[in-house]
């Protein structure tokens, strides 16, 4: 009896049903008196109220969901305080008034809650649907970030988006006076994210809701299948409940959300928690290693900290003291009054990673790369500190290349919001469709990663885009013939400039005079498919009156980019390579080319070392040129833009005043800028001495040889493929 009239109550809350339901029932009026009015006719028997689980949309699959539990301490943690109130900080989140004054919905500014807010309400019709939700797309963080531009998920992330950040984190550190990392400072507490902060995992690096360390780079807003990539597409929003159904028509035998933890896709392919198991789901990935983060925090508040520590998922504030040592808050230790006051900055960080972990249970789908970043994160963090750090030898951090969302190839244009037309084909995860459809490309949203749709033209049956033949930059236009997979490749895999665009550059110029019209041409990273085609593809610069190594022909079925990578997991497959070259370490395959190419008397080292040394040599001759012809000193940073730097100290290093853009070096001639081009060509394509080791080779020869115009450079031994 006491359900049925809390529900009643509830319902007042849904204003204009409500209101139509009680005009349907309400009795007749009663005359003032019987003077006043003469009924004509005998008044109708009222209309019963109407059965609101019928009436009302969706009412039924919405009074079982946790958003109508009013007994929840959700929205019953209020009732023993005095005024019976949920304070203005928490009403937006636990009172279906606090949320729609924080959107407006009451007449009031939004983006903030006004008063507090009475209890016993709960998250029902017209908190979400208003008038001022109807057009609600932008929500701010508690980091400070603002995502804008969302649909309907904008409603649910403005409660699922935790309570704290990185900059909560590092305001109450500062506010403790902490000394150092490491010295316990008596007035820190636990920072908690809150719960079900799903959007923290989801939108990653974007909105900083985990605590992210300094000079690492994070995941971004992950990008699942189209059609699948909001709140709502994923859960039903009356019921909240995952649509398996939804989940099923990609991933095969899902029925359930135990299935649902099984997920991996085949880009997954590192073993993020070091346990040796890559079969398991990403959901498995993230406990193995928050039970290691656990296993760090216990050793770190033990042997640093000084005060062993426990943690209750259930109890307030979480971390206790472990009074008997045992790694497990005891029912009799999970008190408020045992909460764990040793706190130290590192040791703050660290737990409220793994607190952010532990209350999305859905964040393994919701973004668990960005997940496993703060976890790994933190344990080599707390690692610095302990005696016997926690074993990460075996475990990732990050995805393979084509799904390194956290790298500079995805994260560049952050700032910016929009990847240029120049660059989407290669940095985003739907550039390349765009450009195999119509053979150019526009501006477009940043990607974390590329997808299953940037090279799958079909998800139910994963065939990929069929390409016939692909344009380099020299204007070549080459294929692997039938092998149209492989050509997907070349489209990213084939550098941004060659031989002809460098001689564009430098045409008609004196070989050794600076010109301001000079500049770097930077041939972009891994232009793999460029070192393999040879001279056919002009990818470097090559020198008149020379002849170059065409394809490099490798037996089948190590000719083409797949017979020798995987797609996924990208690293080479060097089973293959040592059950035919017969060594343990493929830097060492060396084959029929017995000529020491780099003059350093070693003709038993493989060709990697041969290229490297001559790589070396040729910057030795670059800086030794810059400063003796050019008259300006050169320095290279492989990281840096642009790469090449005046050395104004001439130290012969990039230091870090000297790493800006504005001392990018300037005393360019022609001679450098092809030396350069090469140099950076060769920097940039790390496997090239498999590619197409003699075209390199040859290369490399003719940069040095041609600088030796100029400068000293000792050709003596060397030997041009």
């Amino acid at each position: 009896m006491t359900r049925k009239i809390s529900r009643h109550f509830l319902m007042t809350s849904f204003l204009l049903l409500v209101v139509v339901a009680l005009t349907a029932c309400r009795p007749a009026t009663p005359p003032a008196t019987q003077e006043a009015v003469q009924p004509t006719a005998t008044c109708p028997e009222p209309a019963p109220c109407p059965d609101l689980g019928t009436n009302v949309p969706f009412f039924a699959a919405w009074q079982d969901s946790a958003h109508a539990k009013a007994d929840a301490p959700a929205f019953t943690h209020w009732n023993e305080e005095n005024p019976r109130e949920i304070p203005a900080t928490c009403a937006k989140c636990h009172s279906s008034s606090g949320f729609q004054d924080y959107v407006g919905a009451d007449g009031s500014a939004a983006g903030v809650v006004d008063v507090n807010a009475p209890t016993g309400s709960v998250i029902s019709c017209n908190t979400c649907h208003n008038a001022a939700t109807q057009n609600y797309s932008t929500v701010a963080f508690p980091s400070g970030a603002e995502i804008s531009g969302l649909g309907g998920e904008a409603v649910c992330m403005t409660c699922h988006q935790g309570s704290a950040s990185k900059v909560q984190v590092d305001e109450a550190i500062a506010k403790a006076g902490a000394a150092d990392e490491d010295t316990v400072a008596s007035e820190l507490g636990f920072t908690n994210i809150h719960y079900y902060a799903a959007a923290v995992a989801r939108y990653g690096t974007l909105v900083k809701g985990g605590y992210e360390y300094e000079g690492r780079t994070y995941d971004a807003l992950w990008e699942h299948a189209g059609g699948v990539d909001s709140c709502v597409d994923c859960h039903d929003s009356h019921t909240l409940e995952l649509k398996l159904d939804t989940c099923a028509t990609c991933h095969n035998g899902v029925a359930s959300v135990e299935d649902a933890r099984k997920i991996r896709m085949v880009s997954s392919a590192f073993d993020y928690d070091g346990d040796e198991d890559i079969k398991e789901g990403i959901a498995g990935e993230v406990e193995g290693l928050r039970g290691m983060l656990l296993e760090a925090i216990q050793s770190y508040a033990k042997d640093v900290a000084g005060t062993p520590i426990a943690y209750s998922a259930e109890a307030y504030p979480y971390f206790f003291v472990d009074t008997n040592a045992n790694g497990q808050a005891d029912a009799d230790e999970a008190v408020f009054p045992n909460s764990y006051k040793s706190w130290t900055a590192r040791l703050e960080k660290a737990a409220y990673n793994y607190q952010t972990s532990m209350k999305d249970p859905g964040a393994y789908v919701h973004g668990g790369k960005y997940i496993i970043q703060l976890l790994y994160d933190s344990i080599e963090n707390l690692n610095e500190k302990l005696g016997t750090p926690v074993d990460l030898s075996k475990a990732h951090r990050d995805d393979p290349g084509h799904f390194a969302g956290n790298t500079e190839a995805f994260r560049h244009w952050d700032e910016e919001g929009v990847v240029p037309g120049s660059c989407v084909k290669c940095h985003t995860s739907t550039g390349l469709p765009q450009f195999i459809a119509e053979k150019t490309n526009t501006s477009m949203p940043f990607s974390d990663g590329l997808a299953c749709e940037t090279c799958h033209s079909d998800l139910q049956t994963f065939a990929r885009y069929e390409v016939e033949a692909v344009t380099f930059p020299s204007g070549a236009r080459l294929s692997f013939a039938d092998s149209v997979d492989d050509n997907l490749c070349l489209n990213c895999h084939q550098g941004r400039e060659s031989a002809v665009s460098v001689g564009r550059l430098i045409a008609g110029l004196d070989p050794d005079q600076n010109n301001e019209k000079l500049r770097f041409l930077n041939v972009h990273y891994f232009a793999a498919g460029a070192t393999l085609f040879g001279t056919e593809a002009k990818g470097v610069y090559e020198y008149p009156n020379k002849t170059y190594a065409g394809a490099f022909s490798h037996p089948a079925p190590q000719n083409t980019c797949s017979g020798c990578h995987d797609a996924h997991a990208l690293a080479p497959d060097e089973a293959a390579c040592v059950a035919c070259h017969s060594v343990e370490d493929t830097t060492k395959i060396r084959m029929k080319s017995i000529a020491d190419y780099d003059g350093d008397g070693d003709t038993a080292e493989g060709l990697k070392g041969e290229i490297d040394t001559m790589v070396e040599q040729l910057y030795a001759a670059m800086q030794s040129y810059a400063r003796d012809v050019a008259k300006a000193p050169l320095a290279y940073d492989p990281l840096a833009y642009p790469y090449f730097f005046a050395d104004t100290n001439d130290n012969g290093k990039v230091d870090v005043e000297e790493k800006k853009p504005d001392n990018g070096y300037k005393g360019w001639t022609p001679r450098l800028v092809t030396a350069a081009y090469n140099y950076q060509y060769a920097k940039k394509d790390p496997g090239g001495y498999v590619h197409n080791a003699p075209y390199l080779l040859q290369v490399l020869y003719d940069s040095l040889e041609d600088l030796g115009k100029r400068t000293t450079v000792d050709m003596k031994g060397k030997v041009r493929p």
